[in-house]
């Protein structure tokens, strides 16, 4: 029985020795996992914390020796255009406050402010170092005008007008004070567009309606025609489907028909002609007919005695004012 309970004591302290022994290499084993996971985490976020610094102390110098830099301060705006806007008021529609920094200012929002202007066409932007803004303007030039009433606070009744360009582009007018040229001398040989209502006018954008497109069609083109220079258009009404209806400085009334305008206006031209040689001048011509035109005179000295007007285009020379 002795020798039994010794052997049996004997093979528990060996048992308790084994799993000391698998308990310490467990330990070693875990260990030694912490030891290469920190090593690892060390490798990969080290590098990427050294980037991280380096990022923030470059975006640190940058701040310092540039977008807080006082030699990049605007001092100059060269503000140029091709048209009649006043560089004044280019710079106002820019929206750069004095002393900007030039590097860190932002061009896009800068165009976009400019091209948010129904008169401005196309703006290009420039920084010159280390203090100049240069900004260049193309604007659309007019070639007609939409006069729609309105009422006004006092209950009267007032013109909202709206002026479009040769792609039907829908522009609101200059300020006079915002131009460099008197608006009157602009504006006084501009044909109205009649038959149009306010829903359909929406500066900066195009008015896609056919019949208006006709319209600004006949006007370009009336410009390079034969009668250009003899007679000159006060208004082109669209109100009737499938006809234009323009009225002349000198008392007539011709139709045209949509299609084949440049024929139109020759045959207008043909008209003219005729009338002229029998000392006559056209009441009425309606063109859209293909045959047998109708047409209607009057004497000479009964139709009023009108100038025809000349068509003004800003030239395109670019005014500096810096």
């Amino acid at each position: 029985m002795w020798f039994k309970r010794k052997q049996q004591n004997t093979n528990r302290r060996k048992h308790r020795n084994h799993v000391l022994d698998v308990k310490l290499r467990s330990d070693q084993v875990r260990a030694n996992r912490v030891r290469l996971t920190m090593i690892s985490t060390l490798v990969v976020a080290g590098p990427l914390l050294a980037i991280y610094l380096l990022w923030r102390a470059g975006e640190a110098a940058l701040n310092v020796f540039v977008y807080e830099n006082a030699d990049f301060a605007i001092q100059q705006i060269d503000a140029q255009t091709d048209g009649v806007i006043a560089p004044e008021q280019l710079r106002r529609w820019a929206g750069v406050k004095p002393g900007a920094n030039l590097i860190g200012l932002d061009l896009a929002a800068v165009k976009r402010n400019l091209e948010l202007v129904s008169v401005i066409d196309s703006v290009s932007l420039e920084r010159v170092l280390p203090r100049t803004l240069k900004i260049r303007v193309t604007e659309r030039t007019p070639i007609a005008q939409v006069n729609l009433p309105r009422t006004d606070g006092a209950n009267g009744i007032a013109l909202s007008v709206f002026q479009m360009d040769a792609d039907g582009m829908v522009m609101q007018p200059l300020d006079p004070r915002q131009s460099v040229v008197p608006l009157t001398q602009m504006t006084s040989h501009l044909p109205v567009i009649t038959g149009l209502n306010s829903f359909q006018l929406q500066p900066g954008h195009r008015l896609e309606l056919p019949q208006a497109q006709a319209a600004i069609h006949l006007i370009t083109a009336f410009a390079k025609s034969p009668m250009a220079g003899l007679v000159d258009l006060r208004r082109v009404d669209v109100a009737e489907p499938g006809v234009l209806v323009v009225t002349t400085g000198q008392g007539g009334e011709i139709t045209f028909g949509p299609d084949n305008v440049e024929q139109q206006l020759s045959r207008w031209r043909a008209a003219y002609d005729w009338c002229l040689a029998r000392q006559k001048s056209i009441l009425s011509l309606d063109l859209a007919v293909a045959n047998n035109v109708p047409l209607r005179t009057m004497l000479a000295s009964s139709a009023p005695v009108t100038q025809p007007v000349k068509f003004f285009k800003p030239a395109k020379t670019r005014r500096k004012n810096v």
